[in-house]
């Protein structure tokens, strides 16, 4: 519970002969003006963060003007209230920071405090995706996963703020993240439109994630532009991947995926390219299947965590076009899968339709937020 302590502040008044007048006229002819003190409801140097600043005129005719600062150069915005006798801080204090506060009255009078909150005992801190000023296709999410574990999932969301160019409809969805984190991802109501300009604002400086999991002191920024109009069907049965452009099919290749019958199927779903790592070593211990293969892979292309990648897989030509014979992952040839690698954007929606899968992709498994339909991923969300 926080106390509001007087503080032995007095703003001094503008003296002067004459009668009263406007702002910062003396008061009483000739007299000084009368004492006047605020009160702060944060005091000393190990205050309590997470709460707003409020500073109160005890006495004196009205707030004018209140600068709370802190320790880095940075303003605390706030709000003085409808009678002008209390000014309140938009946001709350950060822990482990000393804020410097000026007052000014309608008088002309002012005052100085200053106190610091105590340093947090742990801080939390966390990673954004995608990258800031990057370009990504129409199906990409904004993803913050934290380094601890965050309570208090409704004040965190709040401090979420997502502005797009053009008023795209969409809602946050918490989950817990493949690696075992809590997780919360931002997608639109429909796919992104093309050009969509997007831009998080993560306003979490003092706010508490709760139990185990510490303090943020600091904000976070990022923003992308979604780019071409792209979306990737790759058919389990039929063996054919298509990518389509603007609602056209610009590409049609065959391609072998996972082997139905067990561990080996490929996912079917609505999963997100997460990214394109080029030639990469790919091991079957590191998916859970024995020491089937140790390759070096070529155009590899990420579709979830657990392993799924469409890529180059030319010791595998045989199948292409006739049937499902891979790992798990969906194979080309070279030229095939070099043509999707360079076409394709990170972010681009994959659909893997098909009889011949293992199950649906889980929505932590990488991107999977769109095998989810608008209402049941609304529920997601800790404000709802």
């Amino acid at each position: 519970m926080l106390v509001t302590t007087a503080l032995a502040v007095t703003l001094g008044g503008c003296g002067g002969s004459g009668g009263a007048g406007g702002s910062g006229g003396a008061r009483g002819g000739g007299d000084k003006a009368p004492r006047t003190r605020v009160t702060v409801n944060l005091t000393g140097e190990q205050a309590k963060a997470g709460a707003p600043v409020v500073v109160t005129l005890a006495e004196g005719p009205g707030l004018r003007q209140v600068t709370v600062t802190d320790d880095e150069g940075g303003n605390l915005a706030g709000k003085v209230a409808a009678d002008g006798r209390t000014w309140t801080s938009l946001r709350p204090a950060a822990p482990g920071t000393s804020y410097a506060v000026e007052v000014r009255d309608t008088d002309g009078g002012s005052a100085k405090a200053s106190f610091a909150t105590a340093e947090p005992e742990r801080v939390n801190k966390l990673t954004l995706a995608p990258g800031k000023n990057t370009t990504v296709g129409i199906g990409q999410p904004l993803s913050i996963v934290f380094d601890h574990p965050v309570k208090n999932k409704a004040a965190v969301e709040r401090q979420l703020k997502v502005t797009t160019s053009n008023g795209t409809e969409g809602s946050w969805g918490w989950m817990q993240d493949w690696s075992g984190k809590d997780r919360v991802d931002w997608r639109p109501k429909e796919h992104w439109k093309s050009g969509t300009k997007v831009t998080l604002n993560a306003e979490l400086d003092g706010v508490d994630s709760g139990a185990a999991g510490g303090w943020f002191v600091r904000d976070y920024t990022t923003a992308f532009t979604v780019g071409r109009n792209q979306l990737v069907k790759v058919d389990l049965d039929t063996h054919r991947l298509k990518l389509l452009r603007d609602g056209q099919v610009v590409k049609d290749v065959p391609m072998s995926a996972g082997t139905p019958g067990g561990e080996k199927a490929s996912w079917r779903g609505k999963p997100v390219l997460m990214a394109k790592e080029g030639t990469i070593n790919m091991r079957s211990e590191t998916v859970g299947l024995g020491d089937a293969y140790d390759k070096m892979v070529d155009y590899s292309m990420r579709l979830t965590w657990s392993g799924m990648y469409a890529h180059a897989a030319p010791w595998n030509a045989r199948y292409f076009g006739r049937a499902n014979m891979s790992s798990g992952c969906i194979g080309m040839s070279d030229a095939n899968a070099k043509a999707v690698y360079d076409a394709v954007q990170v972010g681009d929606p994959f659909e893997i339709t098909g009889s011949d899968a293992k199950g649906t992709q889980a929505v932590n498994n990488g991107y999977g937020a769109w095998n989810l339909s608008w209402a049941e991923w609304r529920a997601k969300s800790a404000l709802r």
